[in-house]
């Protein structure tokens, strides 16, 4: 049976503990050449993959030390930002599409994006830690999944329309920010914690 009071819950605090994460970027990057519905697909399959990963391993995810976790995303995050920062710049008529726009190959690289970008990370985490506190997998499990799904639709929606008035460049940068500032907090993290 599913508890909607812990379905909400767990909706809630996932959704707002990955809506300024990562995802959202990925969702945007990716929603802004390839087409929406093939990228939502891929991801949501990923984050499905996770969930049951979360659900199933409960509280033994939180085992691991605070501090290895925040040092690897740290380095992970300003990875991620160099690599935005150094990225040649495109021109703005130039924003190419891949040309191979098959569902399998697109909704295949949303997959993997998510599915290793997204491993360890705090929400899944969470959602173990709300597994094991709550013993009700299925809820906890609905709540979380139907977070991510929500904060990926988001961003894949909202990279489309951002790219009608928003120049790529700026996209890439403003990105690339947020990510050196969540390395760098991670970092912090791992070193103060």
């Amino acid at each position: 049976m599913i508890s909607l009071s812990v379905t909400a819950l767990v909706f809630g605090v996932v959704f707002l503990a990955e809506l300024p994460d990562k995802t959202a970027l990925a969702g945007l990057v990716l929603g802004t050449r390839y087409r929406p519905s093939y990228v939502f697909a891929g991801v949501a399959a990923a984050f499905l993959v996770h969930v049951v990963l979360a659900v199933a391993a409960g509280s033994v995810l939180t085992l691991l030390p605070g501090q290895l976790v925040s040092a690897i995303t740290g380095v992970l995050f300003l990875g991620g930002a160099a690599v935005l920062l150094l990225k040649k710049d495109e021109e703005e008529g130039e924003v190419r599409k891949p040309k191979d726009q098959s569902f399998w190959k697109v909704s295949g690289a949303g997959f993997m994006l998510i599915l290793v970008a997204e491993f360890g990370d705090l929400t899944q985490i969470m959602t173990a830690n709300l597994a094991a506190r709550y013993e009700d997998p299925l809820s906890v499990g609905l709540g979380a999944v139907l977070a991510l799904w929500a904060v990926a639709g988001i961003g894949i929606v909202g990279g489309k329309a951002l790219m009608k008035r928003v120049p790529l460049r700026l996209i890439t940068r403003i990105a690339a920010l947020v990510m050196l500032a969540l390395g760098v907090w991670s970092l912090y993290e791992a070193v103060a914690g």
